[in-house]
């Protein structure tokens, strides 16, 4: 917590503390200029925050795997050789300069899914070329009979029935009792009877040596981002994640086709689930938000987007258990950065809800027609994006110059605008990438 008396504050108390430790954030800096560089970029996204002109457009576009593949690595080589990793990142942020990290929680770490036999993805040497990122396996992980388990107790569910499921290795935790038994003392003895079973502690050997990759994990990326900050004065752009409750249910428990389905065989108990995932999709990202002191949380939102679901059922399924996350969020002072992907060009009446505070959230574009987002949002939250994959990726330097001046000249007039692209980047062309970022610099400087 950032004050003993965190309790007392207002919203907007906690809003400008989290922004001031973001600001500040006590580390070292190679000098005192990096340290000015560092503190003018967070000011920049406070002012486009705060819908007001910011010395330039902030240029954040989402970077993944771009800079070891631009460096000449493989994607294997991303996912397990941080060391080699390091030195990408490093080379890449120095000729880039983009005003906030690399994505580096997009780099998994793919030798704790070796571990535990993820079966929720597949990735290189594990169904997928060593040249691909990561994929998502499409299945129904959730039975369709099972939400009155998941409404009763969302935690009991993931660890008794859903991730024995998506972890081979955890397949024994099926056979253990709930927490919640260990009420009295008769009932201790039999509630750690599993846990003297071999196949329950040679998944427990497994999970303490997915601890152990994990942790190295997070150093291997907290000296990589610490070294990119404090030479170049880059922050990072997000402290946590969270997401939406009607992708929690779509994503990875009942999937898309699942998920469509129950919206007509079982609409209620979609509904009764998604306000269930409310506390715990605000929680999530709290807690990583101040165990990180960041105040922006980055939410992915996917189900939502212009084809999954008419104008009624986003209103009715998505965007209520949505927006109390993202008021959930405000109230604690956190900034939503929710990544529209796909298009939002039927939803942004929906979005531009008045209940939610204006000046308190950041809407990033993938597809959206950013005039129409410009008219719908502009004056009530900060919003951006949207440099398409496809120009980044096959177009050309000047093609992508053309697009961003046009851009900023479209939407970025009046402030609380924050430059980026439309897709995570893996694969794209260098000069596209440079090109965007270049012209950010040279046409967001006079917007």
């Amino acid at each position: 917590m950032f004050a003993d008396n965190w309790n007392e504050l207002t919203p907007e108390q906690r809003f400008a503390a989290r922004m001031q430790a973001w600001k500040e954030p006590g580390s070292e800096f190679a000098s005192a200029e990096v340290k000015q560089a560092y503190e003018d970029r967070v000011q920049m996204f406070w002012d486009a925050i705060e819908l007001k002109k910011p010395s330039r457009v902030p240029i954040a576009p989402w970077i993944g795997l771009f800079p070891a593949l631009w460096d000449g690595m493989t994607a294997r080589q991303a996912y397990y050789d941080f060391a080699r990793l390091d030195v990408a990142w490093q080379k890449w942020h120095a000729e880039f300069r983009q005003d906030v990290l690399a994505f580096s929680i997009n780099i998994a770490p793919c030798e704790i899914f070796d571990v535990l036999d993820y079966k929720l993805y597949e990735w290189p040497g594990h169904g997928v070329p060593d040249t691909a990122g990561y994929q998502y396996v499409e299945k129904e992980w959730m039975r369709a009979d099972e939400y009155d388990l998941l409404i009763a107790d969302p935690s009991n569910y993931w660890q008794r029935f859903y991730l024995p499921r998506i972890f081979g290795a955890m397949d024994p935790w099926a056979t253990m009792s709930p927490f919640t038994d260990l009420v009295e003392a008769p009932l201790t003895g039999p509630f750690f009877i599993p846990f003297g079973k071999p196949s329950v502690q040679k998944m427990f050997k497994k999970i303490l040596q997915a601890g152990r990759v994990a942790l190295e994990w997070d150093q291997a990326f907290g000296t990589m981002d610490g070294k990119a900050m404090a030479t170049y004065g880059l922050p990072r752009f997000a402290g946590g994640a969270t997401k939406a409750p009607y992708d929690i249910l779509g994503d990875t428990l009942r999937g898309t086709r699942g998920l469509m389905l129950d919206k007509f065989r079982r609409p209620n108990k979609v509904l009764q689930a998604c306000e269930r995932l409310v506390p715990l999709a605000v929680d999530w990202g709290v807690r990583a938000c101040d165990q990180n002191k960041h105040p922006l949380v980055f939410m992915p939102l996917h189900k939502g987007a212009d084809g999954f679901l008419s104008d009624e059922d986003f209103r009715t399924f998505y965007w209520p258990t949505l927006k109390k996350v993202l008021l959930g969020l405000i109230e604690q002072g956190i900034v939503p950065l929710c990544f529209a992907e796909g298009a939002y060009n039927e939803r942004l009446e929906a979005i531009h809800d008045p209940d939610i505070p204006a000046g308190r959230m950041i809407w990033m574009f993938d597809a959206t027609d950013m005039r129409e987002a410009r008219r719908c949002l502009g004056g009530y939250q900060c919003f951006g994006g949207n440099v398409p994959g496809a120009i980044l990726t096959t177009g050309t330097a000047q093609e992508v110059d053309d697009y961003v001046r046009q851009l900023i000249k479209d939407v970025a007039g009046s402030g609380g605008f924050i430059l980026g692209s439309g897709i995570v980047i893996d694969e794209a062309k260098a000069e596209c990438v440079k090109a965007m970022i270049e012209a950010g610099r040279q046409y967001g400087a006079r917007a």
